[in-house]
């Protein structure tokens, strides 16, 4: 055969099955390769498979790092010293020459499902009946996963759920891609399937759930009911005008009709989402914001420890966590880099969106906002998840021995430890003085991975988009999420308030297409957006609102530096061995280390340096192009009968050349 074809990496892959003995989501050293002859034959075999997968699909703490706290970096949430230039620099993302689609996880699954069904259908596993359905749910749902993430890539994308053989005609036909929405609809069916097998509580949630489906479910559901709805009359939803699968023959007898097609995937958010937000309560806020001692570290509010907790199993809102352990060495710096800037930082856009406790916009008359001059005016009398989860210049920082106050944010550390926007966030911040005793990366605290307010959200939003009102529960729901948060549970009396015109300049949610969504659904987004501060869903919000194409010369902004918290002596006096002593240099040279003051008097981390260098100095600009990745021009030679990519059964996505190394057309 080929040589090409004997390294499609696209549908063959190698398939290694690297194995744990581990009941619950800790990392350890793989088992030696076990033939299908000796192993997926017991309730012990089927339990250790699908733990090796849950670190490539699920994001959790580890390393050196504020761990899930930086996923919503490079949006408008959130930023780091380095811009994403290929998301924000015209013409720097490339399509790329090499590279696979993501097979490897999918082909594992679709393995284990073929020697593990027929021995379910036959009775040829040893065990727990019901444990053994368990463990085969969580491979339907992982398979899921994998799907999910291929579909926010790629969008259309080929279909494969056996193990094909080595045979080139049957490769090459396996890599047709297959519409965007019954992509989706497999992922539904996985999720289905792994509904109906799976428990709930196993392993005090370290392992998957029913729940954990059902919440999954209710998220692809919606992701794919938007992304049609918002991304429609455009070439990346099928049918639709200029949609490049219309020219594959093997689409010949596709057809959809997109509002039939939306309101399905609608009714299954919503109900998959009510399953989950009907049964379980959001964890409860105290309303105390800070630890009253240095003894109560731990337990001063429930809603605060849900994010930093040992054992996060203990709280009915996290559906599924990944726990970590000191004695196996398992463990993460999260802890001691938000104690020292992280290399992140929330957007003044973000912070300016959260409401106030009397659930009015800042800007609102009445709202009696303080300001900005410094960060605890603008936390005065907020939505007191903003007042939680990020510091201001009186909360502790840590309560070990020698106790510290936050004071002013560390714009001009070494990159690594640095507020890169002068906001940082608190969440996800354990205060046992354990948890961070110094350099070491010794931080054992919980990372959530699902959570219930999700469903509540999606519910919300679901509804919302389906029937123009908020119905009887997403009333109950909302009401719930604002009144945790601390804030009037009355959202009409925010939306009545709500000026789009203002709300645009700092949250691209208020777009989608283009266009200023209306003020009901901004603040169903605003909810979403604010519940979810620094938890990483942010960028996939965007993208399936279709909320970049207005992002042009887009400045990223933080903190009040040029009124008043310049005069702080962290950075005016010196302080031998202090990183922080060379004091503020605004001048836009090779030298600076804080954008000027004549430019604004919120910090502008990307407006320090002012030299043809810095190609993101006037700002964010995104190419449509962005919204679905390029397909490697490799793969699409190799799914071709003929080798050439113009012969491809892998199409290129909108405004992506079939070339390599070649710029988005838009």
């Amino acid at each position: 055969m080929n040589t090409i074809y004997k390294h499609f990496l696209l549908i063959i892959g190698v398939l290694v099955l690297s194995l744990t003995s581990c009941e619950d989501f800790l990392d350890r050293e793989p088992l030696d390769q076990v033939g299908p002859n000796q192993f997926l034959s017991s309730e012990s075999d089927l339990a250790s498979f699908p733990i090796n997968y849950y670190s490539s699909l699920f994001s959790t703490h580890g390393g050196w790092s504020t761990g899930i706290g930086r996923l919503d970096d490079h949006t408008d949430n959130q930023a780091t010293s380095n811009p994403n230039l290929g998301l924000y620099e015209p013409g720097n993302r490339l399509v790329p020459q090499n590279g696979d689609l993501g097979f490897g996880n999918i082909r594992a699954f679709n393995f284990f499902l073929q020697e593990v069904l027929p021995k379910r259908t036959d009775n040829a596993l040893s065990g727990n009946t019901l444990m053994i359905d368990h463990y085969i749910g969580e491979v339907y749902m992982l398979r899921a996963m994998a799907y999910f993430d291929r579909l926010k890539t790629y969008g259309d994308f080929p279909i494969v759920t056996t193990v094909l053989p080595d045979q080139e005609e049957i490769l090459v036909a396996a890599a047709e891609r297959k519409p965007r929405n019954l992509v989706a609809r497999q992922i539904i069916s996985d999720l289905d399937s792994a509904i109906l097998l799976m428990q709930n509580g196993v392993s005090n949630k370290t392992r998957l759930t029913k729940d954990a489906a059902l919440l999954a479910k209710s998220r692809v559901a919606l992701y794919e009911a938007s992304f049609l709805n918002y991304h429609r009359g455009t070439p990346r939803v099928p049918g639709e005008a200029g949609w490049p699968g219309a020219s594959m023959s093997y689409n010949s007898g596709f057809s959809i009709n997109l509002d039939s097609e939306i309101d399905w995937f609608l009714d299954q958010a919503m109900d998959a989402a009510k399953q989950v937000a009907d049964k379980i309560e959001l964890t409860a806020n105290s309303g105390v914001l800070n630890p009253p001692s240095r003894a109560e570290f731990a337990g001063w509010n429930p809603y605060f420890d849900m994010f930093s907790s040992r054992d996060m199993g203990k709280f009915d809102e996290i559906l599924f966590w990944r726990q970590y352990d000191l004695s196996l060495s398992i463990t993460h710096g999260v802890t001691i880099y938000i104690e020292r800037g992280g290399n992140t930082g929330l957007t003044k856009g973000f912070v300016d969106g959260f409401l106030m406790k009397n659930g009015l916009p800042i800007y609102a008359q009445g709202s009696e906002y303080k300001g900005d001059t410094f960060i605890t005016d603008l936390k005065e009398n907020r939505d007191e998840r903003l007042q939680l989860f990020l510091f201001d210049e009186d909360d502790p920082v840590h309560i070990k021995s020698d106790s510290a106050i936050f004071t002013a944010p560390l714009i001009i550390n070494l990159q690594e430890v640095r507020d890169v926007t002068g906001y940082r966030s608190r969440k996800f911040m354990n205060y046992d003085p354990s948890e961070a005793p110094g350099s070491d990366l010794t931080a054992t605290a919980g990372s959530p991975i699902f959570r219930a307010a999700e469903a509540y959200l999606n519910y919300i939003e679901a509804s919302y988009m389906k029937k123009g009102t908020i119905d009887a529960v997403a009333d109950r729901y909302w009401r719930a999420l604002r009144t945790r948060a601390g804030v009037d549970a009355d959202y009409n009396k925010t939306i009545t308030a709500t000026d789009m015109s203002i709300e645009a300049l700092g949250d691209w949610g208020a777009y989608s297409g283009g266009t200023l969504v209306d003020p009901t659904l901004y603040n169903i987004r605003r909810e979403r957006r604010n519940e979810y501060l620094s938890e990483g869903i942010r960028y996939d919000d965007l993208i399936r609102w279709r909320a970049m194409d207005q992002v042009k010369n887009y400045i990223i902004e933080g903190f009040n530096l040029w009124d008043e918290a310049y005069k702080n002596s962290i950075y005016t006096d010196p302080k031998p061995g202090e990183v922080t002593s060379a004091g503020l240099v605004d001048d836009g040279s090779s030298d600076a280390n804080v954008s000027s003051r004549d430019l604004s008097k919120y910090l502008r981390p990307y407006q320090i340096l002012n030299s043809s260098t810095n190609t993101i100095f006037n700002g964010y600009n995104w190419s449509e192009a962005n919204y679905l990745a390029p397909i490697p021009f490799r793969q699409m030679q190799l799914a071709s009968p003929d080798g050439t990519a113009d012969n491809s059964n892998l199409y290129q996505n909108p405004y992506w050349p079939a070339q390599p190394n070649a710029k988005a057309e838009r």
